[in-house]
């Protein structure tokens, strides 16, 4: 692009990548959901980024829309800065990593590359946010992982946990209180017949249950495929 991407066109492009990079669908009504937008304004702004030059999505009534190279990687850039900006907000400012999110949406927009630069060399240059969640790489390319959904998971099974999906505040800090934070090892000791719920100890910890809903924001990688 050869003019800088606004804000509102940057959480466009963060929100498709979002909905997208694990397979699924960039729907209008998706989001319209995610973004707080009314449907019909999602549907004008596709078209427009359909229509630029290079255009950033590939958009079809009814069908959703994708990012195009362009488009993902404008994606990549604000997630770079967004996930960067988190890890020092929590490891140079002190915040807890249920009160990033909002601090590191305003910012991801305004940050200079030499900041991001800077940010990056005096954090070691980590991979992974304070919520585990994989950081782009300076060439704009996400690393790959072994994650699996904490639910996905069987009676005996011990894992790891890597990342937690999760923006609400309360839920961090009841995951936190759980010891349900990335880097934490667990063992599955039951899974519910009834309703899927799990109940699972974290080493040092008693046991808990966790329900269906709450285990869909946590991502673990088992311990045999560490092994592997």
């Amino acid at each position: 692009m050869t003019e800088p991407l606004t804000q509102n066109i940057q959480d466009y492009l963060k929100a498709i990548y979002g909905l997208t990079s694990d397979g699924g669908k960039a729907s209008t009504t998706a989001l319209a959901a995610r973004l707080g937008i009314a449907a019909p304004s999602v549907t004008g702004m596709l078209q427009k980024l359909a229509a630029l030059r290079p255009p950033l999505v590939v958009y079809q009534k009814h069908r959703g829309a994708h990012l195009t190279p362009e488009g993902e990687r404008a994606a990549l850039e604000v997630l770079r800065h967004h996930r960067l900006l988190e890890a020092w907000l929590v490891e140079s400012l002190g915040y807890s990593w249920d009160a990033v999110h909002e601090e590191a949406c305003k910012l991801e927009h305004v940050i200079s590359e030499e900041f991001e630069r800077r940010i990056a060399a005096a954090l070691g240059h980590p991979v992974r946010d304070p919520h585990g969640a994989p950081i782009p790489s300076a060439e704009l390319v996400m690393p790959p992982t072994n994650d699996v959904p904490l639910g996905s998971l069987h009676g005996g099974e011990r894992a790891v946990v890597r990342r937690v999906d999760c923006e609400d505040a309360p839920l961090l800090q009841r995951l936190k209180s759980l010891g349900l934070a990335p880097g934490a090892e667990l063992n599955v000791l039951e899974v519910s017949p009834f309703d899927s719920g799990l109940t699972v100890q974290v080493t040092g910890q008693k046991p808990v249950v966790i329900d269906p809903a709450t285990s869909s924001h946590i991502f673990v990688e088992t311990v045999e495929t560490m092994e592997a």
